[in-house]
Formats: C-alpha cells, structure tokens, sequence
C-alpha cells in the first residue's frame, strides 16, 4: 500500500465494510475524543486543518492511481469533516454522539451546498470540500441544540 492509498482510505478502512463513510466517521469520533479531552477544541481543529491539507494532495494523486473521481473507499473526507464537527462541539460524549448522527445525515443527504460541491468541484478538493461543507451543516444544528438545552436548564 503506497502513501496514497493509506491515506485515502485511512488505512483501508475504507474498504471495511457495506458503508465505509460511516465505519470511517466513527472511527473518526473515537480518535477525535482524546484530542478534544487532552489537546483541546485548537488542538482538534489543527488536526482537522492538517486532515484537511494532507486529505486533498493524497486524495488528487490517490485519483489519478486508479483513475476514479470519488471512489467509494476514499474516506478521509470523513475525517475530516467529522473533526471539523467535533472541533465546535461541547465536550460531552452526547454532544459528540449528536453531531456524529447530523454530520452523516448532511453527509449522505447532501443539502445545497453540499450537493454542488460534490458534483462541482473536481479533485482532491472536490472529494473533501464537500464533507467540510456537511460539518458545517452540522455545527450549526449542534449549537442550536446544545442552545436550547442549555435555555431549557438541562444541561
């Protein structure tokens, strides 16, 4: 396995499976948690920033390896764009189960922008700008929720 294919496929994780963006996210979550608890919130965000960098130049040649576009066991996306989620969430393992379901919701369901990013923007910055995209999505319905629990006194 070249450093390409590692790193697309986080490992082969990619190839784990019937659903590899979610086996991949949830491996994604258990990573993210001791760098939120250790490192902090920047320390998350940093990884995701590195995540993010590295995904794109290994995910372009990792393209032209095989000669697919998005190929399902390109997973770093999902890394990516889960950390990115995580990187703004409360540390709390609710708050980190609750933006692992809305970041593979907006993930797979793909709302505008979302769906123009994946089918835009081409290359390595295509496959992972739109999972950055979804993590957006999801940040903003994660503090709306952690809002209104914190308004309803329950946390």
């Amino acid at each position: 396995m070249n450093i390409f294919t590692a790193i697309s496929t986080v490992g082969n994780l990619g190839r784990m499976g019937p659903a590899p963006g979610t086996v991949a996210s949830l491996a994604a979550v258990l990573v993210a948690w001791p760098i939120q608890i250790y490192g902090g919130a920047y320390a998350l965000l940093a990884a995701t920033i590195a995540v993010f960098a590295i995904g794109w130049w290994a995910v372009a040649n990792y393209q032209q390896q095989v000669g697919v576009i998005d190929a399902p066991e390109i997973v770093v996306d999902e890394v990516a764009g889960m950390w990115l989620t995580l990187s703004f969430a409360p540390p709390q393992i609710i708050y980190f189960v609750v933006g692992f379901a809305l970041f593979r919701l907006f993930d797979i369901s793909k709302p505008w922008p979302v769906s123009w990013a994946d089918r835009q923007l081409k290359g390595g910055l295509g496959v992972m700008m739109d999972d950055v995209l979804a993590g957006l999505y999801a940040i903003f319905c994660l503090w709306v929720i952690a809002w209104i629990v914190h308004q309803a006194g329950l946390a």
